[in-house]
């Protein structure tokens, strides 16, 4: 028989979220090196469009894997956390959903690219300049909607930080480094929108997520929670 949500161990429910945790980050991986997705400047991810469809194509399907995997890892990381404290649990998996809607949003105009690229398809009433213009323009509104979505996958990391340092079953030194992820994101964000020409300044906030997030993924799925207490049902109150 099939075990329900209240059979479920936390040592599971841990290593659940440790392996969506790492199909993600490689899925995002993928997309950012088949389909220039993510990290790349507009005139970077529109060569690749133009380029090579095909393996773009390939990218963009790893993009929406990711966004789908990026939400099942918040919800198995609700159900872990949510004994620490329910509030806080509820409000890291609404951040992250609002997150991935807007990155997924990001990626429409790509797909209008896409469209324009095909043959027979492009608009007849444009010219040559005009439809080159207007496919730069889609690809920068789809690197601005992703820099959007920075806002909130980083507010999602705070209270993520703060329900590992106060789990009692997670190491500290993640918790923090997850609160610092939270903060070099939100540069990121800012440099993004802000001073978009100096990408530098985002590096190292690459740096401190990947060894956040990579680092609690590998953690809960190698060495799940040291903690015996079950995890409660979706039956059960929050609080």
């Amino acid at each position: 028989m099939t075990a329900t949500p209240q059979q479920w161990s936390p040592n599971r429910v841990a290593r659940w979220a440790g392996g969506l945790y790492l199909a993600y980050i490689l899925a995002n991986i993928l997309a950012s090196r088949l389909g220039h997705i993510g990290l790349s400047d507009a005139t970077t991810l529109r060569a690749s469009i133009l380029d090579d469809e095909g393996m773009f194509r390939v990218g963009l399907v790893a993009a929406l894997a990711s966004a789908l995997l990026f939400v099942l890892t918040a919800w198995a990381l609700y159900v872990l956390l949510r004994p620490v404290d329910g509030t806080l649990a509820l409000l890291l998996l609404v951040l992250n959903a609002v997150g991935v809607a807007v990155q997924c949003a990001s990626y429409l105009p790509l797909l209008f690219v896409l469209s324009q690229h095909g043959a027979g398809t492009d608009l007849p009433s444009l010219t040559e300049p005009q439809r080159q213009d207007l496919a730069l323009l889609s690809v920068t509104a789809s690197q601005t909607g992703f820099a959007t979505a920075q806002l909130f996958f980083s507010a999602w990391l705070f209270p993520l930080g703060w329900l590992v340092l106060r789990s009692g079953f997670l190491p500290r030194l993640l918790g923090w480094l997850l609160l610092l992820d939270g903060a070099g994101v939100l540069v990121w964000f800012g440099q993004a929108l802000l001073v978009p020409e100096l990408r530098a300044i985002s590096y190292p906030s690459w740096v401190v997520g990947f060894l956040a997030e990579f680092g609690l993924g590998l953690w809960l799925l190698v060495r799940g929670v040291r903690y015996a207490a079950p995890v409660r049902g979706a039956d059960e109150p929050i609080g």
